[in-house]
């Protein structure tokens, strides 16, 4: 008896990603306002954006000149558009995590403010409570994401560079068949 995998109620049930974008990835990540704040008031050194954003567009160029003629142009465009997506992807999502955490540390910092809530009160003496240590990891998690955000923005550039074409994510085929794709393979049968 062959037993048959049961993916496909997994998959319909699983939720979509969402579509990945630089600018998705703008809107999640800390600007370099934010990212100064947050490094000055939680004594972290501010990623260079410039030289992040720089090494990964020169790194992408010099990975273009070493295939030398290898990859003809749609190869090229093909390979490119799915390495600078999965650094977008990265920086999207270190966005979205650094997001969370930065509203679960706001979350936290309120409830400590309220008097009236026994639980939640500040340590003993000597010891991180848990609000501060959620805003000390929200602070980790904006200097990531901006040095991330740099990564994504020289991989675009690059993809511009190498291919003359701005860079817009890979958007895999539906797996169900258009109705107007049907209607064709129908009517093409009815030839024979």
């Amino acid at each position: 008896m062959t037993k048959r995998p049961q993916t496909s109620a997994a998959k319909r049930n699983k939720p979509a990603r969402p579509p990945i974008s630089l600018e998705s990835a703008r809107l999640l990540c800390p600007d370099d306002a934010v990212a100064t704040n947050v490094a000055a008031a939680f004594a972290l050194s501010v990623p260079d954006f410039s030289g992040i954003r720089e090494a990964h567009d020169t790194l992408l160029r010099r990975t273009w000149t070493a295939f030398d003629e290898a990859l003809n142009e749609t190869a090229t465009k093909m390979h490119f558009q799915r390495v600078v997506g999965t650094y977008v992807a990265s920086a999207q999502g270190a966005g979205r995590f650094y997001s969370e955490k930065l509203s679960e540390a706001r979350s936290l910092t309120s409830k400590l403010a309220n008097d009236a809530r026994d639980e939640d009160r500040d340590a003993p003496a000597g010891f991180e409570s848990k609000a501060q240590r959620a805003r000390q990891f929200a602070a980790d998690l904006a200097m990531q994401a901006y040095a991330l955000l740099a990564a994504a923005e020289g991989a675009v550039e690059a993809y511009l560079a190498i291919t003359g074409e701005d860079w817009k994510p890979y958007v895999a085929h539906s797996e169900t068949e258009s109705v107007e794709r049907k209607s064709a393979a129908a009517e093409l049968g009815a030839f024979g």
